[in-house]
């Protein structure tokens, strides 16, 4: 059995690791294709060094912007690499135009593919990663789904049971990695702000294109930070993804006192910086998910989310972009017991999906 692993994001080199690290202790053929969707060296580089990963055997490098013409590179550079190297199957991960092009690649070769993180839904089609994901859950043959309420979505749509495996996510694999690791998030975070007390800063990712792209958005979320920062008085430490202040620039935005802008970090440090916050706005799943694993309340800077259990739990929060609105949750989070259960697994995901995918093959 071949195994091969496609990713492109930073988030899915955190949620492949714990496959990634049981396909190397199981001595299992596999290789790693990385698309380069949202490829910078000194991001990247230090996200497989701090995860102790083997760097990709491909690269392929696909800056463009634009959805059909870089989902279209991934897709036409993906089949040459599956068809040198004939695996058997192909796993993604998430909802990226990478994982939509490897799924593609790989289903019209025949090439069994296995889609991890299966079945999450907003069930808000105008958000590009909807698409991808719903797509690439049609076309794929194992679906590693990371709750009930996901497989749930995939049986509505018409997906056999038979193909639905309900594993945890493999996002809690990694942080617990990182949170066992004694030698990770130790000393000076990268970012100067290891002088703050625990507790006493607010931590912000903004990247999604929904915010970031529209700039009268984009300038209601930093307007309602401004507002958060006057009423709770703590910094906001904002690891500035590059697409966002690209577009501050852009739309000529100034960002309010109290935010604190440092360059990004890696993961170990991140997930430091996570833990010691008084509170996280987002706008990503993937921070959803640590903040409620790390029990650190979150508010996120959208208008749905495909993360329905943390704000089933209570660990969450939709703000949508509105400064008041902002202002509001974050003080209603504030005010919570921070005492929910973590409805994502054990931290043994990966290990479950490797366990599925070698017994597949035996059958």
């Amino acid at each position: 059995m071949k195994i091969c692993i496609i990713l492109g994001t930073r988030p899915e080199i955190i949620k492949m690791h714990s496959i990634i690290k049981e396909c190397e202790d199981r001595n299992l053929d596999f290789f790693i294709i990385h698309s380069g969707q949202h490829y910078s060296d000194n991001m990247d580089k230090i996200f497989f060094e701090g995860l102790e990963l083997p760097q990709p055997e491909y690269m392929l490098d696909v800056h463009v912007q634009g959805h059909g013409r870089q989902t279209g590179l991934i897709l036409q550079k993906v089949e040459q690499v599956l068809l040198k190297e004939m695996p058997d199957i192909v796993l993604v991960e998430g909802d990226t135009n990478t994982v939509l092009a490897g799924a593609l690649a790989a289903a019209k070769l025949h090439i069994n593919v296995g889609h991890v993180e299966a079945g999450l839904r907003s069930f808000d089609r105008r958000m590009p990663e909807e698409v991808n994901r719903v797509l690439a859950d049609h076309i794929s043959d194992l679906l590693f789904a990371p709750v009930l309420k996901a497989r749930d979505n995939l049986i509505r749509e018409g997906i056999h049971d038979e193909n639905i495996y309900v594993t945890g996510n493999t996002i809690v694999d990694a942080v617990y990695f990182i949170a066992g690791d004694k030698s990770s998030g130790q000393g000076n975070v990268s970012t100067n702000v290891s002088t703050i007390d625990n507790k006493d800063y607010f931590l912000l990712t903004l990247h999604r294109q929904e915010n970031v792209d529209n700039g009268e958005r984009l300038k209601n979320i930093f307007n309602g930070l401004g507002l958060v920062y006057n009423k709770h008085k703590k910094p906001v430490i904002y690891p500035v993804h590059p697409r966002t202040g690209k577009m501050l620039r852009d739309f000529n935005i100034t960002v309010p006192y109290g935010i604190k802008c440092v360059r990004p970090v890696g993961f170990s440090d991140f997930i430091k910086l996570q833990t010691n916050a008084g509170l996280i706005l987002t706008d990503s799943g993937g921070v959803q998910e640590e903040s409620c694993i790390l029990q650190v309340p979150c508010v996120t800077l959208r208008d749905s989310t495909e993360r329905p259990e943390t704000l089933e739990v209570g660990s969450n929060i939709l703000a949508g972009a509105e400064p008041e609105r902002i202002l509001e949750c974050c003080s209603y989070m504030l005010s919570k017991e921070n005492n929910w259960d973590n409805p994502f697994g054990d931290g043994k995901s990966g290990a479950r999906i490797l366990d599925i995918i070698e017994g597949y093959y035996k059958a």
